[in-house]
This record gives structure tokens, sequence and C-alpha cells, in this order.
């Protein structure tokens, strides 16, 4: 991340209602798991070292166990997808994976992601159906190097694949108001502490997402104009509609009510009114004005 760009955040945030965040969202916690299909073959790995009089503990030898299995790599690409997608509308929370999730979104996320669990399983299920015809196909593709110890059961295949969808409330610092011990008010100011930490975390997450976005932007608008020597670059409709996207994100994430998000969504919306893909690739006047309109919000994010 570049800090740099977010300097007005570098001093601590004042929370002066700890439990605004906790009634304003959930945290969200995404846990997918799917088998790899690929296994580290120990065999192949000293063969390799022997012939090459190599060291075998700087190489790793690895087969994939199904080869080029098409269903098998379907469920890894949506499960990717999915981590991606949940990412693109919540902000990080702390270290452990854990994501922030404003409650006006929750919703349509919960929503969505329920959709893609059971799309995740359908195509599990198809894999699963293709699965012993794949391990055979395999066995005359790896020759010598086929272990049929190494393919599990349908059955016990089937449960290494996961899609689990939780969402702990954000905690308060009332957890720690009934601990009789000398330890209370340490406790006390080390979560508050924390709490205040991941709380600046959502917001310069949400600020430095819409930062990129719009110097993304500005830089696809970057033309000089004609005799320039400069190369008019091509702008993609999912440019724009991205950081519509995020400029609608604005409002929800901002829940400590801070005026300067609510500025900048302020600013960002009513530079996008109007503004469509094809108007900025056709119309070099207006592509030049809306690149100053979006280099003028840059100019007082750094402020």
């Amino acid at each position: 991340m570049n800090t740099t760009n977010i300097a007005n955040f570098n001093a601590p945030v004042t929370v002066t209602n700890v439990p605004t965040l906790s009634s304003s969202g959930v945290l969200v916690e995404l846990s997918i798991s799917v088998w790899t299909g690929r296994k580290q073959d120990k065999t192949a790995t000293k063969q390799v070292a022997d012939q090459n009089g190599a060291n075998k503990a700087h190489i790793n030898t690895t087969k994939a166990l199904l080869g080029d299995c098409a269903e098998l790599d379907a469920v890894k690409k949506f499960s990717a997808g999915s981590r991606q997608w949940s990412y693109g509308g919540t902000e990080g929370w702390g270290d452990l994976g854990q994501r922030y999730l404003p409650m006006m979104r929750f919703p349509s996320f919960h929503k969505d992601i329920t959709e893609q669990r059971t799309e995740f399983y359908a195509l599990v299920e198809q894999f699963l159906s293709t699965y012993e015809f794949a391990q055979t196909k395999a066995q005359a593709q790896l020759g010598a190097l086929y272990n049929p110890d190494e393919y599990p059961s349908v059955e016990s295949l089937r449960d290494k694949f996961k899609f689990n969808i939780a969402y702990p409330p954000v905690p308060t610092g009332g957890f720690v108001q009934n601990i009789q011990s000398e330890a209370e008010q340490y406790l006390a100011d080390e979560y508050n502490r924390v709490y205040t930490e991941r709380i600046e975390g959502v917001m310069k997450g949400v600020w430095q997402r819409v930062y990129d976005a719009i110097k993304h932007m500005s830089d696809k608008l970057d033309w000089g104009g004609e005799g320039s020597a400069s190369e008019k670059k091509r702008i993609h409709a999912t440019t724009l509609d991205n950081l519509r996207e995020l400029c609608g994100m604005l409002p929800d994430f901002n829940v400590t009510n801070d005026s300067r998000l609510s500025t900048l969504h302020a600013e960002l919306d009513q530079a996008l009114i109007g503004v469509t893909t094809d108007a900025l690739r056709e119309d070099d006047t207006y592509r030049a004005e809306t690149k100053k309109a979006m280099d003028a919000i840059l100019s007082n994010m750094a402020w």
C-alpha cells in the first residue's frame, strides 16, 4: 500500500462511540478448501537429484495426479473467484483473515455468497462424477510415477472440499468490563487500542482503494490531445464501473461519519455524473475535463 497517499490518516482516529462500528456491520469469515490434486513424489525427486548430481533438498518434484482435469480446474477457478469477489465488498479486520462488512451491504452479500456456495458444491459434484475416469487417464499419463495409494476414495475426497461462511459480530469494549482482576485496566486499554487500530485499518483500506481507482482512471485519461507525443490510452468499461462501485461503497464504510470520506464521496459522485465510456473515447475535450476533475479529487485526497 502506498501510505504516502493517505497521509491524512496518519493521526490516530478518535472513536467517540465504540459500539458504532459493531452496530453498523459484521465480520465475515469465508473459508474455502479445495483438493489441489498435486502430490510431491520423493522417489522422483531422488532420481532427478541423482541423475544431475544435485542435493535433493533443493529439488521438489510434484505430480499433477489427474493431469489436465477440466472439472477440477473449474472448482479451483471458481473458489479463487469467490474469494476475490468477497474481498471486493469487504475490508480487512486484523491479521486473522476476517473481513468487515457494513450492515447495509449484508443482505446482498449474503444472497450472493450463498448462491456461490451452492454453485461451488455443484461443481464439486460434477468433478467427483468424473474422478474415477480421470484417475484411469492419469494412470496412463503418469506411467511408472502412478501410485494408486495417492488417490483418495470419492467419499473421502468429497470431504476435502469446503465452502463455509460465518458472520461473527464485531466485538465491543464491553467484554472486559466484568473482569475483576489487577489486569482489568490493562486489558481494557489494550483492547481499545487494538479496536481503534482496526477501525483505522477499515478506513484506510477503503480510502486507499478509492485513491488507487481514481489514479488508475486519471492515468487512462492522460493524453495531451492532437499533436501530442502521448499515446491515447483505451478506456475500458470496467475501469469506470469499478470506480462507481467504490464510490457507492464509501457511505456504507464510513461508519464513524468521517467528514473526509463524506467529502470524497460527494466530490467523486458529482464528478461521475453523466460520464460514459463512449463519451470518454469519442470526445477529447470531455476526456480532458474528466481527467481534470479526477486530478482535482486526487489533490484533495493528499492533504
